[in-house]
């Protein structure tokens, strides 16, 4: 999200299978260098035909890429060499929200049949290591910590909820009426609950996980979306990220508009509203008419923080 970022010669210019001996000068981010960049392999044959990929995650090092699909697999990506490295099958207890874990040797995920269960499982071996229990309906949002062992999860209409993924007891808690979305910020300190329903983000102290938010924002756009469409179409929320310095939070809807929050100011201000393409999510059913899945809409765009410029990837990558 920032301009400062940079990236290694090779990386930008030769793709994934440039030889070690490859220019590894650092490049700094532009939007002419993004525009430039091109898909250096696409797989296709690990996707069964008619179904769909959910999720997609990397490990710490963004070295590994997993992906979660309603085939019921996971298959790991070595992102660095551009290879499949294994598949792995749950097709007994479905597959979605997979993330790896801090050593990637291991995974979590949820299940999509059976009891809602969160699943543990080592991948390496094959085996499941442990199983997290008490979400009464399907989870729909899960995040690992960037510190420590604790992740949360989150069902709808029932509770987000605190782990840690060496016990299979919940640490905390908090009962919500809606769909929600939850995030970590970079320190691990913090964390953000969206619910949809409610059309309203909550900053939590995850030191003080049972209490009471320490943000509130509220996110209304009716005067321009009604501009759009009369009555104003509410804005599903369908991602939460954090920017580096955890000043921003990036929300992510499954419409034509994205929203950029100041998590420093009292009551969360709206800083840019980032509009001029589909989301990258698709929405479907529930109570207020839609819910957030995972899907693509074939056209990724991104921004710098300050919205000074963004590019069109579908476009750069033709």
């Amino acid at each position: 999200m920032s301009t400062s970022t940079s990236v290694s010669a090779s990386a930008a210019v030769a793709g994934p299978s440039s030889s070690s001996t490859a220019d590894t000068r650092k490049l700094a981010i532009t939007a002419q260098l993004i525009s430039a960049f091109k898909p250096a392999k696409v797989f296709t044959q690990h996707v069964t035909k008619g179904t769909s990929i959910t999720s997609a995650s990397f490990d710490n090092h963004g070295f590994h890429c997993i992906t979660s699909g309603e085939d019921g697999n996971m298959h790991i990506y070595d992102a660095k060499y551009g290879l499949h490295k294994q598949r792995i099958p749950s097709l007994k207890y479905g597959v979605h929200l997979a993330r790896f874990t801090h050593d990637a040797q291991s995974v979590i995920f949820a299940s999509t049949k059976e009891n809602n269960a969160i699943r543990y499982m080592d991948v390496k071996l094959g085996k499941f290591i442990r199983y997290f229990e008490g979400h009464e309906n399907r989870v729909v949002t899960l995040q690992r910590s960037p510190v420590n062992d604790t992740f949360l999860s989150g069902s709808v209409d029932e509770a987000v909820r605190l782990w840690d993924v060496r016990t299979p007891k919940a640490m905390g808690h908090m009962h919500i009426l809606g769909h929600p979305v939850v995030a970590y910020d970079p320190s691990g300190k913090v964390f953000a609950v969206a619910i949809n329903e409610r059309s309203a983000v909550l900053l939590y102290d995850v030191r003080l996980f049972d209490q009471m938010p320490f943000l509130h924002v509220q996110l209304d756009d009716s005067a321009a979306l009604s501009r759009v469409s009369m009555p104003p179409r509410i804005p599903i929320i369908t991602s939460l990220t954090f920017s580096p310095d955890s000043q921003c939070l990036l929300l992510g809807t499954s419409g034509d508009v994205h929203y950029i929050v100041d998590t420093f100011e009292k009551n969360g201000p709206v800083v840019a509203r980032l509009i001029g393409h589909e989301g990258l999510e698709r929405a479907s059913g529930t109570s207020i008419g839609m819910v957030a899945e995972a899907g693509n809409s074939g056209q990724e765009v991104c921004w710098t923080a300050d919205v000074a410029w963004n590019i069109d990837l579908e476009e750069a990558s033709r």
